[in-house]
């Protein structure tokens, strides 16, 4: 998929939790959400700092672009804590007054967007792990932006707009297979896994080969989000087929970094 594409994605996901946010005011930024700790500040500060780090990354090596932070200090600080770093950071922006929070998170995602835009496509950004083109840049985004917007939502009380944007989510869901082995300290194993999805608008979404035997098939909007660590498997709908699909499935993770915490599932 093609850059100005994905930039559309991304900004049309990022105007999706914008508006949810702006509907329900400033208030509403002090409410819990499903993520222990977070209220719905945390989750907006933390997608600001992401896209204020994204475009100090993309700026440390496309000279036309200037970003908030030196790139080198900001590795540095990470080396310093990393297990702490993200969230420190998140906290940081948490305790400004809502209007400026969200001012803040307003800017940092006009500026991302013209940065990524000023990428030439051959270029890779550094980033905490390996470094990446802005195509994978974007497609991140939209992944964590769509997954932060399940946790306001669900703060909010209200239930998200189902778009076929969450292909996005889907796929990195998919082509983190190998990561997300690799995280647990386990090999992956080496039959192939079918993916078939029915996307929110009823179209056939499909990865990996054709007449395997290990798959897993339902719904893409319930498959992103236990992709994204939101939802268990059991709580769905899902089929996986005994086997490597379903221990995929109970370990699937779209999301950079260690293992997140597993969800519980609500079925008794």
């Amino acid at each position: 998929m093609n850059l100005e594409t994905l930039l559309t994605d991304l900004a049309a996901e990022s105007a999706s939790l914008r508006s949810m946010v702006g509907t329900a005011g400033p208030d509403a930024l002090l409410l819990s959400t499903p993520a222990t700790g977070w209220t719905v500040a945390h989750q907006l500060a933390h997608l600001t700092w992401t896209d204020e780090m994204s475009t100090s990354a993309i700026a440390s090596v496309v000279p036309s672009v200037e970003g908030p932070y030196d790139w080198d200090q900001v590795l540095t600080d990470a080396v310093a804590a990393p297990s702490s770093f993200v969230d420190d950071g998140a906290a940081a922006l948490a305790a400004a007054e809502p209007t400026e929070l969200i001012t803040r998170w307003d800017s940092g995602r006009a500026a991302l967007l013209a940065a990524l835009r000023a990428t030439p496509s051959d270029v890779r950004i550094p980033w905490y792990g390996p470094s990446m083109k802005a195509t994978s840049m974007v497609t991140a985004r939209i992944m964590e932006t769509w997954a932060h917007g399940l946790d306001v939502a669900a703060a909010l009380g209200v239930e998200p707009t189902r778009t076929d944007r969450i292909r996005h989510v889907c796929h990195i869901g998919v082509a983190t297979r190998s990561f997300v082995y690799a995280g647990r300290g386990l090999p992956t194993p080496d039959e192939p896994v079918r993916v078939t999805l029915t996307a929110p608008s009823g179209a056939t979404w499909s990865w990996g080969e054709e007449g395997a035997i290990h798959e897993i098939s339902g719904a893409a909007w319930e498959f992103a989000q236990v992709a994204v660590r939101r939802l268990h498997p059991d709580d769905t709908s899902l089929v996986a087929t005994p086997g490597p699909a379903r221990e995929w499935l109970n370990i699937i993770q779209a999301f950079a970094g260690p293992p997140g915490a597993d969800p519980k599932p609500r079925r008794s």
